[in-house]
């Protein structure tokens, strides 16, 4: 029997392996690069070991650094948890060949799957229904989607709408795939408009139900959901027997899913791809059939180990599928800016907290304090509620993700509220395309809150004065002989600056049409209009140019103060283009002194695992080029300054 599992990854899925460890008495072994060094996930091992270096090439795709870490640490097993090298058959067969148990299906099998050209052919073969791609296409062919042949979660993936960019797009593709897998291979397909995404989890070809996960954004998804909506009785159990068929083609072994494109128009459906792996979604899966789906994978793992040839350990009967119980909807929590084109964010998690509730689920990667870095995957957390009902169990996920306090960083939290709570995704109309087709990057339900701006300017004031070490019993900014009142200008993260104006007397803060109950520097609560509202205020960054975050019923919002007075050191010419995060010149475009047209590329960042184009905002011509390709450049640093055509 194992007895000391490594993870050979990193931040939620390996805290979400220890706990299945911890309840089985297995002993549990950390792997951690330098940035990861204090997120939780190293604390929780009885073991951690590091992995020197930071980025995924220096650590956690070192195969010779992780059978190191094993054999120091005294492993006996390894578990590849998902992504980075869960799906490579080499990384297996030297697990195997070292003599530990590999938590995973069979070198052969990871091979079958891992290049989806091969893995269509085999499907087509056991005949499972597969996409075809023209051989040369034509109009009639169009939109066509290019894909990275050994990778997924988005990257390597473009939508071509005409001919003419097709070569562009496929050489964008291959680029960023070679990047992200280390093989540029990609290969095209006809794209579904408003297909869905469904798959079907496996555990040694015995099928435990079916996963929604149609909502995504960049080809990534954000929210899965098990059983899947809307699928007849016909079709899910077909999709069941062709996920069976696909798993017995390659004598598979261990979790794993198969993947579809089911198009509601047709009730067709087809194969994508397979997943040799655990999936991040597989939280609603384990909900509604009451299975913890990483005991599985070990208990398939001790069988078909060199334990059982030995006689050192007794078959294992196939694991027992029970009914599906309820809904479970999980939403993927990310550092990212919606407004933004979903641009990754990284820094300081300076608070993180989901409040528990009944039904509800969080596997976390991070905690009030973490660093988030650059050099891996934007998602912080998954966000799990189950209930007897699919609207029962989006109304409780959407009530806690609106509750949370996540402060430090951009997050998609407001976005993942208003879908849950849209009349599309209520009635099950959701496809590939339903971030595309409805905007939902601002929370157009709501208007402003003045209060929040209100609560920040008091807080403010209060925590000034509490600083204070002469005159504390003189209240915050009283006067004598008041001229005129005092005024806070705060800015919102697209830059828009209120001005929030007050007065500080005897008997308390005045503020025009807004009753002042009480203000702390931690909490003001206001009313106005007969209604009276809590704002939990948390400041921090330097003296002068804060950065607030207000909590209240009507959401989060982040201000920053305006400062009174600007360093011109800390001011930019005209037309930089800046650096929206931190990240490597992979490409430059254009060269100093050449005229540029508006939405040209300058050049390409890469940052968070994705390829982001930082384009030419006006028609002028580049005045300053201070970068090179494969130079580390900070976030807020000067890229290139195009000087605007003066008409």
């Amino acid at each position: 029997m194992i007895k000391k599992l490594l993870v050979a990854n990193r931040a939620e899925i390996a805290s979400r392996v220890f706990r299945t460890c911890r309840d089985l008495g297995i002993g549990t072994v950390a792997v951690h690069s330098d940035p990861d060094a204090d997120l939780p996930y190293v604390r929780e091992a009885d073991l951690a070991v590091r992995l020197p270096g930071a980025t995924p090439a220096e650590t956690y795709l070192r195969v010779d650094l992780l059978l190191d870490a094993a054999r120091r640490a005294g492993a006996d097993a390894v578990h590849p948890g998902y992504g980075f090298l869960s799906e490579n058959a080499d990384f297996a067969r030297a697990v195997i060949d070292a003599g530990l148990v590999w938590v995973g299906p069979s070198p052969e099998s990871i091979e079958a799957m891992g290049s989806k050209i091969g893995a269509k052919a085999i499907m087509r073969e056991a005949g499972v229904p597969v996409l075809e791609a023209p051989d040369q296409p034509t109009e009639a062919d169009l939109p066509l989607l290019v894909k990275a042949s050994a990778g997924g979660g988005g990257r390597g993936m473009r939508v071509v709408r005409t001919l003419a960019d097709l070569e562009t797009e496929v050489a964008r593709a291959a680029e960023e795939a070679a990047s992200a897998f280390g093989d540029g291979t990609v290969f095209v397909e006809p794209y579904v408009e408003r297909g869905r995404h469904v798959e079907v989890q496996l555990v040694d070809a015995v099928v435990f139900g079916d996963r929604d996960c149609s909502v995504q954004r960049r080809h990534q998804k954000v929210v899965e959901e098990s059983p899947a909506p809307g699928l007849s009785d016909e079709v899910r159990a077909a999709m069941h027997e062709a996920a069976r068929r696909a798993a017995e083609a390659i004598d598979y072994r261990g979790a794993g899913t198969v993947e579809f494109l089911y198009d509601p128009a047709t009730e067709r459906f087809w194969f994508l791809e397979m997943n040799t792996r655990l999936q991040v979604e597989h939280p609603v899966t384990e909900l509604v059939h009451g299975v913890d789906l990483v005991a599985l994978q070990l208990r398939s793992a001790e069988r078909d180990s060199r334990l059982v040839e030995e006689g050192a350990l007794a078959p294992v009967s196939k694991p027992a599928v029970t009914a599906a119980e309820g809904h479970a909807i999980e939403v993927r929590l990310y550092a990212e800016d919606p407004a933004a084109d979903y641009q990754p964010q990284s820094g300081v998690l300076t608070t993180f907290e989901v409040p528990a509730a009944p039904g509800i689920r969080v596997d976390a990667g991070f905690e009030s304090g973490s660093e988030v870095s650059t050099h891996y995957d934007a998602m912080l957390a998954k966000v799990v509620a189950h209930a007897p009902t699919r609207e029962e169990a989006a109304r409780r996920l959407a009530g806690v993700l609106s509750r949370a306090r996540i402060h430090g960083l951009v997050t998609n939290r407001d976005l993942l509220v208003e879908v849950l709570r849209s009349p599309a995704f209520l009635a099950g109309d959701v496809s590939t395309a339903l971030l595309v087709d409805r905007t939902f990057d601002q929370r157009s339900d709501a208007a402003p809150d003045p209060g929040a701006h209100v609560a920040a300017a008091l807080a403010l004031a209060e925590r000034a004065g509490a600083a204070r070490t002469v005159q504390r019993g003189i209240p915050v900014a009283w006067r004598n002989v008041v001229s005129q009142p005092q005024r806070t200008e705060l800015a919102d993260r697209a830059g828009e600056v209120t001005t929030v104006e007050w007065l500080g007397t005897r008997d308390g803060y005045v503020v025009d049409g807004i009753a002042v109950v009480a203000a702390t520097p931690d909490r003001v609560v206001l009313e106005r209009d007969g209604v009276r509202t809590a704002y939990d205020v948390v400041v921090g960054g330097p003296l002068g140019a804060e950065a607030v975050d207000v909590d209240s019923p009507r959401g989060h919002v982040r201000l920053t103060r305006v400062p009174r007075f600007v360093d011109p050191a800390d001011q930019v010419a005209s037309g930089s283009l800046l650096a929206p995060m931190p990240g490597t010149v992979v490409r430059v475009a254009v060269e100093q002194g050449q005229p540029v047209e508006a939405g040209q590329p300058v050049l390409v960042l890469e940052a968070m695992k994705m390829q982001h184009t930082v384009a030419a905002p006006t028609a002028g011509t580049v005045t300053e080029l201070p970068v090179t390709t494969g130079q580390q450049v900070a976030a807020g640093e000067v890229l290139a300054v195009v000087e605007e055509e003066q008409s």
